[in-house]
């Protein structure tokens, strides 16, 4: 056309952008994009399916919002607990059903009067975003809660515009093995220093060596973020060795670098780190548990991890859109990567959202407090069964 619009322009932006900067130029699917009516078929037409899981395109506007950890409802995802029970599985701290007293654990009975289990087992998302509404500040639903005491309590709550916060707890636990870190971190993103900074103060002055980091809902995010947390782990003897180096295509190589520990202000004198994960725990959660592994003990109990040993730059299109295609490869100080198939646990347990995060009874998080009082996992399983749908309809995801 001889007045391309916006999406076409952006389609052929992405094109110029997937032929110079994609991991996997080479083995791309050869397609006409005068085919594709905007960036996102594109995306999907050009995508390296093999190994490609993850390239994606957004709104300017949404990556805006999640760089800034800016967010409009109740700051809850939910999930379904092998009992059939709808729980909330993550809630944020300036959510307002928070402020009022509702944690993870807490069972959904009714969404505006109508029984929230039957779509869940359904998997019937459409249902639920129906439901619950779109992400507006104002709107208004009615919940019907079974609070951890058994009590049933109906809550209605506005969906509100707030910060997100992503270190979702901090606290210790004293065990046979000595004071023991708790870190449940949701995102990596910018804001997140200020966070890790202010937890890490805390560990370093209750003398924590040994750190239990729930990482079970992150996705990833920012590799500055990541290298400024695994600081913290390496301790000062650390600072400035290699922590992961990057490689991109051979049109790329002189982007190639090595992240090295930075300087942080309380580093730990870490002795063992017990990650809990699920399938779920993407990227740079991934590379935290790769790139400490040459230097510290690190166990994983959980599920297995998502698998994803590969990142994206963001290419940005006007206001419009941002790109992500995948652009390089990381690997360790060992030179270890390619962990396609994701890290095994050491011990496979539930994802246990019948508890609240700093619950002893919280099988993920039990198996962990195990694993450092005893120097290995427990022998008996702590589920018998088929696991439980750990589908999870969020409201719209900053993942």
């Amino acid at each position: 056309a001889s007045n391309p619009t916006l999406d076409e322009q952006a389609r052929d932006t992405l094109y110029a952008a997937m032929e110079q900067y994609y991991f996997w130029y080479k083995l791309m699917p050869v397609v006409n994009k005068d085919n594709y009516k905007d960036p996102y078929t594109l995306l999907e037409a050009m995508r390296y399916k093999a190994l490609d899981r993850w390239s994606f395109v957004e709104t300017y506007n949404d990556f805006q919002a999640r760089n800034n950890a800016s967010f409009v409802g109740h700051g809850i995802s939910l999930g379904l607990d092998p009992f059939n029970n709808v729980r909330i599985a993550q809630i944020y701290k300036n959510s307002p059903l928070y402020a009022l007293g509702v944690r993870r654990g807490w069972i959904v009975k009714q969404l505006n009067g109508t029984a929230l289990a039957p779509i869940f087992i359904a998997r019937n998302s459409a249902a639920y975003s129906q439901l619950i509404g779109a992400s507006t500040a104002g709107i208004t639903n009615t919940f019907l809660f079974t609070t951890p005491r058994g009590n049933d309590t109906t809550i209605v709550s506005q969906k509100a515009a707030f910060t997100l916060n992503t270190v979702i707890a901090a606290d210790t636990f004293h065990l046979k093995s000595g004071v023991t870190g708790h870190l449940v971190f949701d995102e990596f993103i910018p804001p997140s220093n200020q966070e890790l900074a202010t937890a890490f103060a805390f560990f370093s002055q209750n003398n924590v060596k040994d750190v239990i980091v729930d990482l079970r809902y992150n996705g990833g995010g920012d590799l500055t973020v990541l290298q400024n947390m695994a600081s913290y782990f390496a301790g000062a003897a650390k600072f400035n060795s290699p922590f992961l180096t990057l490689t991109f295509n051979d049109k790329n190589s002189q982007y190639n670098q090595t992240y090295n520990f930075n300087v942080v202000p309380s580093p730990l004198l870490t002795s063992r780190v017990v990650v809990i994960t699920t399938r779920n725990t993407a990227s740079a959660s991934e590379d935290f548990i790769n790139g400490l592994k040459p230097i510290l003990p690190v166990t994983t109990i959980g599920d297995t991890t998502n698998g994803k040993p590969v990142g994206m730059i963001g290419i940005q299109f006007k206001t419009s859109y941002m790109f992500w295609p995948i652009s390089f490869s990381l690997v360790n100080s060992a030179n270890s990567g390619d962990f396609y198939s994701g890290f095994a646990p050491a011990k496979e347990v539930i994802d246990d959202i019948t508890h609240d995060w700093s619950d002893r009874k919280e099988a993920c998080l039990k198996e962990a407090i195990y694993y450092l009082e005893h120097g290995n996992v427990s022998s008996k399983g702590l589920y018998v069964g088929g696991k439980p749908s750990t589908v999870k309809f969020d409201e719209p995801s900053l993942k």
